[in-house]
């Protein structure tokens, strides 16, 4: 009698967890149906070519960033309000998104000039004394000549340039750009279906859905190519 009872929820539980996984797994072929983020600018848009330097004095371009997904913002290190907070998003978003491969961070400045790689390296040292933790293995902060950062930024979608009205003498984006191993900026939609195109790097909750939106970005590489 208990024999049986046991062989009777076994079958209950195989057709409610088991036997609808299968039936999935047939129809799609174990293909995964979740929408892909949407590529902004089109499939052919991608982000200029470039070749700067970082905090190591090592240069940086598109070969260096190839093959791996990365976060993208503008800012100066010695802006007066908005970039502290998007340093320590970015942070947050580092330390999040840790267990993933492939991910990386750049953070190109509007002001080379000053933003020298030692100036980096005090900078980062500045965030470190406000417990904003700076992982350099996946973290590069560019710097190089002005006219290729500012053209470059456009590729972006992202505003750069000298501003004497603008706080601190320079307007750039508070936004973060989401690249995919293609070059090609993705984004996921808001709750009425608009395609977000970036993300405020000064917001708490766009930070969180930038995190979820670079897990579905994983998610789409490694889902099984059709023939």
């Amino acid at each position: 009698m208990q024999n049986s009872k046991n062989s009777t929820i076994i079958t209950i539980l195989f057709l409610l967890l088991i036997f609808p996984s299968l039936v999935y797994f047939y129809v799609t072929r174990g293909y995964n149906n979740f929408i892909n983020l949407e590529i902004v600018g089109g499939e052919s848009h991608k982000i200029d070519d470039f070749s700067l330097i970082n905090q190591n004095n090592q240069i940086i371009n598109n070969d260096s960033l190839s093959g791996n997904i990365y976060i993208a913002n503008f800012f100066f290190t010695n802006c007066p309000n908005i970039c502290p907070v998007m340093t320590k998003n970015i942070s947050y978003l580092q330390s999040n998104l840790k267990v993933y491969p492939n991910i990386k961070f750049v953070s190109y400045t509007v002001d080379p000039v000053n933003d020298t790689p030692e100036r980096f390296l005090e900078y980062i040292e500045e965030m470190r004394m406000k417990n904003i933790n700076i992982d350099l293995k996946n973290w590069d902060f560019l710097t190089g000549e002005k006219d290729e950062i500012y053209k470059l930024a456009m590729s972006y979608f992202a505003n750069a340039k000298e501003d004497s009205i603008a706080p601190g003498g320079f307007l750039h984006s508070e936004y973060f750009l989401l690249i995919d191993k293609e070059g090609r900026i993705r984004s996921g939609k808001d709750k009425f279906e608009n395609t977000i195109g970036a993300y405020d790097g000064t917001n708490e909750i766009h930070m969180k859905n930038l995190i979820d939106d670079v897990k579905v970005l994983m998610a789409e590489y490694k889902k099984p190519k059709k023939d």
